[in-house]
């Protein structure tokens, strides 16, 4: 499936399932984001919301740059929300974090700036988030740990300071990495319960887990 019509499923999404919201909400969110981004290999061109997957924006590696606006938290059916290895820049919209289905967000390998938004805390429903290989800075927000169903976390390659959750789904991450980490912690994965966890915070100024009681979490910021 290409990345054309990969596009336009929101639409397409909408268009099924409530049409009279359709050409306001979403679909206006899906032409907001059309308005930012550079898109030479024309990729953006043409949208056909008949031939795509209703669930999943996959636009990684299309040679796109821009930045991401606060539009996009009105996709609230979307799922997947691949943008990975692209030159989008700029913050994070704090507004992603009302896109209360999604299940996987990758837009790891661009450059992004600014603090990751705790709003992702109501994120619910999210499984992997992969950050890494931007410009993030910050501390990692305590707000995550609140996110149960988490299973992978990569956060490499940026510029956060402060230490590392130990609660929550980062409790299911191998702590003897952590120890091991000092400034610069190695990917691990682990078997954990018969299913794969993956935490990543190499690259970083983090100072390793959270001593709670101690040292504040965001200690070193």
């Amino acid at each position: 499936m290409s990345h054309l019509y990969r596009l336009s499923i929101a639409l397409f999404f909408l268009l099924a399932v409530s049409p009279s919201l359709s050409t306001n909400t979403e679909g206006n969110a899906l032409h907001a984001l059309r308005s930012r981004l550079s898109d030479p290999t024309n990729v953006l061109q043409s949208w056909d919301p008949t031939l795509v997957n209703p669930c999943t924006w996959d636009l990684g590696n299309s040679n796109i740059s821009g930045t991401l606006g606060p539009e996009l938290g009105e996709l609230r059916h979307l799922k997947y929300l691949e943008l990975y290895r692209n030159d989008i820049g700029g913050k994070i919209p704090k507004e992603l974090g009302n896109m209360k289905n999604l299940v996987s967000m990758d837009i790891y390998g661009n450059r992004f700036e600014g603090e990751i938004p705790k709003s992702f805390a109501m994120l619910k429903s999210l499984r992997f988030l992969r950050l890494n290989n931007n410009k993030l800075s910050g501390s990692i927000p305590r707000e995550l740990t609140t996110l149960k169903d988490l299973k992978v976390f990569d956060v490499s390659n940026n510029d956060l300071c402060g230490t590392i959750p130990v609660d929550g789904p980062f409790a299911s991450f191998p702590m003897e990495s952590h120890m091991e980490m000092q400034v610069h912690q190695q990917m691990q994965v682990l078997s954990y319960a018969n299913t794969l966890l993956h935490a990543s915070f190499e690259n970083n100024k983090l100072n390793g887990p959270e001593l709670k009681g101690l040292v504040p979490y965001d200690f070193g910021c």
